[in-house]
């Protein structure tokens, strides 16, 4: 690995594992939200009870998906385009 300059290594790996270490502890989080809340009895805390009572994040992946299919397949034609221009 090559370095630009003094320690700009150091601190692009430490931003890069900050950011895996964010994305890492907010997954459970949000499967938590998504998907475990709806199987839990109901609660007298209200920000569990909130979370157990909302729709939205239960819909995002599932509504999600079909655009995320439609981003790859533009992005493999772009780049099949690219390569053969």
């Amino acid at each position: 690995m090559v370095a630009c300059g003094d320690g700009s290594l150091r601190t692009t790996t430490f931003w890069g594992l900050l950011l895996v270490g964010i994305g890492t502890l907010l997954l459970p989080g949000f499967l938590f939200a998504a998907f475990m809340s709806k199987l839990l009895p109901p609660s007298n805390y209200p920000l569990i009870a909130a979370i157990r009572n909302d729709r939205y994040y239960c819909y995002l992946v599932p509504l999600t998906l079909p655009i995320l299919v439609i981003a790859v397949y533009f992005h493999w034609l772009s780049m099949k385009l690219f390569k053969h221009a």
